[in-house]
């Protein structure tokens, strides 16, 4: 009998894992990708966004139908209208031109209002993110919405332990180093926090913009790598769970983004790019006989009319 799925929500998590063939040069640990573009936006941020509201509705911080407001320089927006849109509540997105237009217009046909910030020429800023910041908290003040929050709700975390279970089990435990870039840090911390559990010694590799590279020690600095780098220290960061911190800059992210999807068929965006780009790294570093595992985090779709793939 075909099991029907209850709703659309219910259709999150449970991805592929994929191993590359192509992109990996002999002598290197093998290198395989959780598609977290297979979830219903492309994007592992339906995880989290699902997590959140339901959280809130479950302790009353979010009655039925009420307003949901969040910023966000990433997939998080379209996650949450979709996750709003199927349990009837409103959702208002604080976001950037920094964005792509792909992204704000997924959000806005699943019902979310958008305000736009102009950035300074497309790129990621920490004063960027400040901008959006105070609007956001302006208009949770006027509107009385419940704010989700996405860089100290600690719900966002849990909503990743799924991930870092799926990986276990589809790896059979056979996994020498998880490599996830940092944004909020959710999803490295919650992945990483399930796989340690499972076995303590498994490498934790955080990814960040090597032009803003914050969590290494350096100065904030502007890039376009979209959904990471906020250019401070995410309050949820937990430095003692991260083994090492690669950086990346946004050309190798961008280079190996298309290299994926021309020799892989792994339609990605900037940010998969940078974790292909470490995980590599990586790979070559545990040689022959390792295990590597990294995230596909979004789908190329999002990303079609930026300088990525335009």
């Amino acid at each position: 009998m075909t099991t029907v799925a209850r709703d659309v929500l219910a259709t999150i998590g449970s991805t592929p894992l994929v191993e590359l063939r192509k992109l990996v040069p002999d002598g290197f640990a093998r290198v395989a990708v959780k598609l977290e573009s297979a979830n219903p936006t492309g994007s592992m941020k339906d995880r989290m966004a699902l997590a959140m509201i339901e959280s809130a509705e479950a302790d009353g911080r979010l009655l039925p139908g009420g307003e949901v407001i969040e910023l966000t320089g990433g997939s998080t927006g379209t996650s949450l209208a979709l996750v709003c849109a199927v349990k009837d509540h409103p959702l208002s997105i604080v976001t950037s031109d920094a964005v792509s237009v792909d992204k704000r217009n997924h959000m806005k046909a699943l019902g979310a209002r958008l305000t736009v910030v102009p950035s300074d020429g497309g790129r990621f800023t920490d004063a960027l993110f400040q901008t959006m910041m105070t609007t956001t908290r302006r208009l949770v003040a006027e509107r009385g919405a419940f704010w989700t929050n996405q860089f100290e709700n600690a719900d966002q975390v849990a909503g990743y332990y799924s991930l870092g279970e799926e990986i276990w089990h589809q790896t059979e435990g056979r996994i020498d180093a998880f490599v996830q870039v940092v944004g909020t840090s959710g999803s490295i911390r919650g992945a990483g926090t399930v796989l340690r559990t499972q076995r303590p010694d498994v490498e934790v590799i955080g990814v960040e913009p090597a032009s803003s590279a914050v969590l290494s020690g350096r100065p904030s600095g502007a890039h376009t790598i979209e959904g990471i780098g906020i250019g401070r220290v995410p309050p949820l960061w937990d430095p003692k769970l991260a083994n090492e911190i690669q950086c990346v800059t946004t050309e190798e992210a961008e280079y190996m983004a298309r290299k994926a999807a021309r020799e892989e068929g792994i339609f990605a965006g900037t940010s998969s790019g940078a974790n292909l780009v470490a995980a590599l790294r990586v790979a070559e570093r545990l040689g022959e006989g390792g295990a590597v595992v990294t995230l596909i985090v979004d789908h190329g779709m999002k990303y079609l009319s930026t300088d990525l793939y335009k």
